[in-house]
């Protein structure tokens, strides 16, 4: 199996204005999951910035590794988001995983010379969605599948544990709502194959974090996080939606400061975002030990919420976390009121 890049900082779409302007016309990477370095493959060139006002970008062109029959292409678009391109490497086939510009995605696809035959949605906010409709338009007969009815261009709805097959790829559906109440997470693995398996978990976990809770309970958001998710082979890669792994770590380190984990992680992660390269993907044994929305169970986590009960520490966990990213970059009126509206809190305007 192979794999790709990742996001950055812990739903940075809170940084929305400048996104909805433009994407990225960034480079994608190719990642091999074989490599025992995190992220990207040994040799592959650094990534530069230099795009100005815009900020960094988390740019493309790592060799791959041809051995496997399944190769991760991520893609960075927006302010901070990922979309993934899954290639089939015997039939050539290739899968999509949360769309935000489907003009990006499809210079790769005709790149890789592969048959672009289904999109997977993790949620229906517009920074995964909103290239859905575009992508069906310019590929009729496109695939949109996805688990929540508000999705864009959605041409089937998928249901928890559903299973999918793309050549020797099987895909599983795991439903994991907290962010939203129809998050899906894909599972992905090859049979008979010694790669590990990998996860496109989209804002539902993240490089030590996870997305905000915004539609459904603490209690099934743990029950997403440490049952569903957390229940995986521990060698999973991990692919989430956004970088946002140092402002994560930030967090983690004030949760738990004595925790040598998030400190390495954090120094490691440091110096990924000085070279400008990404830094996914983690792995879920990797997650277990320093991510605190996958340690409510532990001691220092309970002692910082001040509460015992799983959920009710990881309801402290994403209140604290709230408060930790508007100290750490506030949102103006208007930006808040723009997310707002792009997650479906606020309802459109009636035409009178």
């Amino acid at each position: 199996m192979e794999a790709g890049v990742h996001e950055k900082a812990q739903h940075r779409m809170e940084r929305p204005p400048r996104s909805l302007l433009y994407s990225r016309k960034v480079p994608c990477l190719a990642v091999g999951v074989r490599t025992p370095c995190l992220g990207l493959e040994r040799g592959a060139p650094a990534l530069r910035k230099g795009f100005g006002s815009l900020g960094a970008s988390r740019r493309e062109d790592a060799g791959c590794l041809s051995s496997a029959t399944m190769k991760v292409k991520v893609i960075p678009v927006l302010e901070d988001n990922y979309m993934y391109l899954v290639i089939e490497e015997h039939t050539r086939e290739a899968v999509a995983v949360d769309v935000a510009v489907p003009k990006r995605l499809l210079e790769i696809v005709g790149r890789e010379g592969v048959s672009l035959t289904t999109v997977l949605t993790t949620h229906h906010h517009w920074d995964h969605a909103r290239g859905n409709a575009e992508l069906a338009r310019l590929r009729p007969g496109l695939a949109v599948l996805g688990a929540d009815e508000r999705i864009c261009a959605l041409t089937r709805r998928l249901v928890h544990g559903e299973e999918l097959r793309f050549g020797a790829i099987h895909v599983r559906c795991l439903l994991t709502p907290g962010h939203t109440s129809g998050h899906m997470s894909y599972f992905l693995w090859e049979e008979e194959c010694p790669d590990p398996p990998a996860v496109f978990s989209g804002d539902a976990l993240s490089v030590a974090g996870c997305g905000l809770r915004l539609e459904s309970t603490a209690q099934q958001m743990y029950e997403s996080l440490t049952e569903t998710l957390g229940s995986l082979p521990p060698e999973t890669k991990v692919f989430c939606g956004h970088e946002h792994t140092l402002g994560n770590l930030e967090f983690a380190q004030k949760v738990e400061p004595g925790n040598d984990h998030v400190r390495a992680k954090l120094s490691w992660a440091k110096k990924r975002d000085e070279d400008d390269l990404p830094t996914v993907p983690s792995t879920l044994s990797e997650e277990l030990l320093y991510n605190p929305f996958l340690r409510v169970a532990e001691e220092p986590v309970r002692k910082f919420t001040g509460k015992a009960a799983p959920a009710e520490v990881l309801e402290a966990l994403c209140k604290e976390r709230a408060s930790f990213q508007r100290a750490a970059e506030p949102l103006q009126p208007q930006a808040r009121a723009l997310l707002a509206l792009q997650w479906g809190l606020l309802g459109t305007p009636r035409q009178k």
